[in-house]
């Protein structure tokens, strides 16, 4: 008697008109009054799209515009890692559903801008580009001759009010002859701003806030460095004193298999022509194959743009002195030290090379002899 049983999905399932299929997903359809996107079959069931990337895109499509769709955002919303998510959307955007862009903003800075189309294929048949004047995106589902729900045509409908806008800019235009001469007083002030050029030096100089309650006066400006001071030129590659066709062959086979331990260094024939000498010159100096494949493959940015460069410069940066001889690496012989001897006659220390008398007791055994 404790268990409840809810029979509300039962009486939905009666309800349903028609015969009900003895196998598969059964349907309960409740019409939408809000919140809701009308998403096609031409996305929801892709045949060359995966399951996460129809999911994404359907999420991207609910979205209003302006909406942050990044990887690091997706990931942050959903389990999926950033690996996924970054894969779906190369996906979404290889069957014309996404397009990233990158441009230049006015302060030099690149952004990357995201369009995403509901129908690609629309957009191929009538060739134009959704959101350009005279191509909306409603005209294209009003051509479709399926049947759309009554919802779907409300939808529809709703964006039909527009070409009562088009003589609104018309009407917008008739002032602008009223606006030209605002233009005119705009430049009234471009002579300040054309003499702002010449004061761009004095960025240079770092001055002190004007009152100054100690001295009472202004300090002496400092002066920094030019930005444009000559660069260092660039180190050249190491070259061996002999290269031998043994050291070229093994140095140009080491530069080709580097691509096996990264991915990143794929080197072309002429940048392995031009990095053998540098890896001939670390084989002349008795350094290992194992040792230069981890100087050049360890610690590599991300990403890695000129190979070839990173490859030049740890060559010449990392290249390890020669080995050091056998005789080099012995300690150094001291000086033959004079040992301690006893002296006969008075028992004192004395250093020489041979047992007798000190300076003192050999005078008189002198004289006695």
């Amino acid at each position: 008697m404790d268990t409840q049983h809810d029979n509300a999905l039962a009486h939905a399932l009666a309800a349903i008109p028609g015969p009900v299929p003895p196998s598969g997903v059964i349907h309960i359809v409740i019409p939408h009054t809000n919140r809701f996107t009308v998403v096609g079959n031409h996305l929801a069931q892709h045949a060359g799209l995966s399951l996460v990337a129809i999911g994404i895109g359907v999420h991207i499509q609910s979205l209003p515009a302006g909406s942050e769709i990044s990887i690091k955002t997706l990931a942050a919303r959903f389990p999926e890692g950033e690996v996924k998510i970054a894969s779906a959307l190369r996906e979404l955007e290889a069957h014309g559903y996404l397009r990233r862009t990158r441009v230049r903003l006015a302060k030099g800075r690149v952004a990357t801008r995201t369009v995403f189309c509901n129908q690609p294929g629309a957009v191929l048949r009538g060739g134009v580009v959704p959101g350009a004047p005279g191509a909306p995106v409603v005209g294209a589902a009003v051509r479709n001759p399926a049947p759309a729900p009554a919802l779907v045509r409300e939808h529809l409908r709703v964006p039909e009010p527009e070409p009562a806008r088009v003589p609104e800019p018309a009407r917008v235009t008739e002032p602008e002859p009223a606006r030209v001469p605002e233009p005119a007083r705009v430049t009234e002030p471009e002579p300040t701003l054309v003499t702002e050029p010449a004061r761009v030096p004095e960025h240079i100089r770092v001055r002190e806030p004007e009152p100054t309650a100690v001295a009472g006066a202004r300090p002496a400006p400092i002066r920094l460095p030019a930005p444009t001071a000559p660069k260092q030129p660039r180190r050249p590659l190491p070259h061996p004193h002999a290269l031998t066709p043994e050291r070229r062959q093994a140095a140009s086979a080491l530069l080709a298999d580097l691509r096996r331990h990264a991915v990143e260094l794929v080197l072309s024939e002429e940048a392995v022509e031009e990095l053998v000498p540098g890896v001939a010159a670390w084989l002349e100096r008795d350094a290992t194959t194992d040792a230069i494949r981890h100087a050049l493959t360890a610690d590599l940015p991300k990403p890695l743009r000129h190979p070839a460069r990173l490859l030049r410069h740890r060559l010449t940066a990392l290249l390890p002195p020669p080995l050091p001889g056998v005789h080099d690496l012995t300690a150094p012989r001291r000086a033959p030290v004079t040992p301690f001897q006893t002296c006969d006659g008075c028992e004192r220390a004395f250093r020489s090379h041979e047992p007798g008398h000190c300076r003192d007791c050999r005078a008189p055994y002198g004289e006695a002899a």
